[in-house]
């Protein structure tokens, strides 16, 4: 994938990734876990921008007869899917692609899987595309769909309103990608012939998350995303680090409510 399909490979490469990726799985997965009671007994499943293979490994406990596999855009974050979960192996396997282009033939999988990664590409219709390109008729594809916009949280010295909408939406805008798309992937799957469409969705807030695992989702986001924030929006770095910390600061504070919903839209593949 070129920089322009991918304009956050640096952010995905750094290590905060790592970081919010596994707090992401610990907050949401708990939920989202449920809605797979409609995709039957899936056997073969593909996981599409996989990163650190986290959400893999828990669809292989959920399908323990199941063959996986698990793509990312990074060979280094397969790579370190595979040395994590190689006791998986040969169940499980994690290799680098292009959602673009993915390798695979027509109606391959069951279930196919994509999380946290419409946000960060352009013309996600592409890449919705190719996971319904690779379902088999009757088969679901599963698409959890980020939404900055879906972000709640109180006010104190500065509000963390300006950093979702003056900085993540507007760095979303200038590299063509949409900070928003969570509310337009129904329209999307809807207008590529997906059937019995569904959303849910998953609150990630501070009565069902340990407030410091919600914590550390936006610390990891401040530690990797803060220079190119302030780099593609109107917000200066110092700007963009004391929004951040307002945000963690009211999340771990026991006198306050923050909450993230989180869409996730799935259909099956017309048969």
């Amino acid at each position: 994938m070129s920089k322009h399909r991918n304009p956050q490979a640096e952010q995905m490469a750094d290590e905060s990734m790592v970081r919010n990726l596994r707090a992401q799985a610990e907050a949401i997965w708990p939920q989202e876990q449920s809605l797979l009671a409609r995709y039957g007994r899936p056997t073969h499943i593909a996981d599409i921008g996989c990163g650190s293979g986290e959400i893999t490994s828990r669809l292989a406990a959920v399908y323990p007869q199941a063959q996986i596999v698990g793509v990312d855009i990074l060979e280094s974050s397969a790579a370190y899917a595979r040395r994590v979960h190689a006791a998986l192996a040969p169940r499980v396997q994690f290799e680098q692609g292009d959602a673009f282009e993915l390798r695979f033939g027509n109606a391959q999988f069951d279930l196919v899987v994509c999380r946290h990664m419409t946000q960060a590409v352009p013309e996600p219709e592409k890449v919705i595309s190719e996971l319904i390109r690779i379902c088999k008729p009757g088969g679901w594809v599963h698409v959890l769909s980020e939404d900055y916009g879906m972000l709640h949280m109180p006010a104190g010295a500065v509000d963390p309103d300006r950093l979702w909408h003056e900085g993540v939406i507007e760095f979303t805008r200038r590299t063509h990608t949409d900070a928003r798309i969570g509310r337009r992937t129904w329209a999307i799957m809807n207008d590529l012939g997906v059937q019995d469409l569904h959303v849910d969705y998953v609150v990630v807030d501070t009565l069902r998350v340990a407030r410091e695992t919600f914590a550390t989702i936006i610390q990891a986001w401040r530690d990797g995303y803060t220079e190119v924030l302030a780099e593609n929006s109107k917000l200066s770095i110092d700007e963009v680090r004391a929004l951040f910390d307002q945000a963690i600061a009211s999340i771990l504070d026991p006198r306050q409510y923050v909450v993230w919903h989180i869409p996730v839209i799935s259909g099956r593949k017309a048969g």
